[in-house]
């Protein structure tokens, strides 16, 4: 694995991934025989599953993944509510790994949709009783927070960044070529735009990053931010 170039515009708060992809995460969807050229498939987005996971987090106390701040515009339960039981933060955490890379973490048994969030929760018909349970007062507030968020990211891409969008990672990459002298491989990457109270950008998957919506429209922190990924990927 490539060793991670720091950051500069970055507060301390870029982990590593915690363990090496596996085939089935990182996918060959470049086949070398057929061009002749490296390629990457970048997607952006401020997913409406993604942010209503993080909200719901929130609103039940789970303090996993232990790095990620919170969101802003939305309450922080008080320092002396009741933690979220052990059991619910493990279910937490395999359903958020879940909505992050579906692909990588598919349950073992079948998903079921949790009443009141339409069709963005899925949760496993067995095994995840006290979450399903926990997460139903919240529904109607995490999927207004969620859909708001995700509107706005919409309205950002339109009125700050526009075409910057291709030219900030085509940007990172070329100058990734330049330092380490070779063409970049081929490979993927998901970013998350959201709205965290801390400016940053998180692994959060073996193929996806979060970065705080203020650092993306930042064209030249970006940038910056952007290129330890892209170095690590490619």
């Amino acid at each position: 694995m490539h060793q991670k170039r720091p950051a500069p515009a970055l507060p301390a708060c870029f982990p590593s991934r915690r363990r090496e992809r596996s085939a089935e995460e990182h996918p060959a969807k470049y086949d070398g025989h057929m061009s002749e050229k490296p390629q990457w498939l970048i997607r952006e987005d401020a997913g409406v599953p993604v942010l209503v996971a993080l909200a719901l987090r929130q609103a039940l106390g789970i303090r996993v993944p232990a790095d990620l701040p919170s969101l802003r515009d939305l309450p922080v339960r008080a320092p002396d509510a009741a933690e979220a039981t052990p059991a619910i933060e493990s279910q937490w955490r395999d359903y958020w790994d879940m909505t992050v890379e579906p692909r990588a973490h598919r349950s073992g048994v079948p998903l079921e949709l949790v009443d009141g969030f339409d069709t963005l929760v899925a949760l496993p018909a067995s095994g995840a009783e006290e979450l399903t349970a926990a997460i139903a007062p919240h529904a109607a507030s995490a999927l207004h927070f969620a859909r708001a968020a995700h509107d706005r990211y919409l309205s950002s891409i339109k009125s700050h960044t526009g075409g910057d969008s291709y030219r900030a990672y085509a940007s990172a990459i070329a100058e990734f070529e330049r330092e380490v002298g070779r063409r970049a491989h081929s490979f993927e990457l998901n970013v998350q735009v959201l709205p965290f109270s801390q400016r940053g950008i998180w692994w959060i998957g073996a193929l996806t990053v979060a970065v705080t919506d203020g650092l993306r429209r930042d064209v030249v922190a970006f940038d910056a931010a952007i290129r330890p990924v892209i170095a690590e990927l490619a």
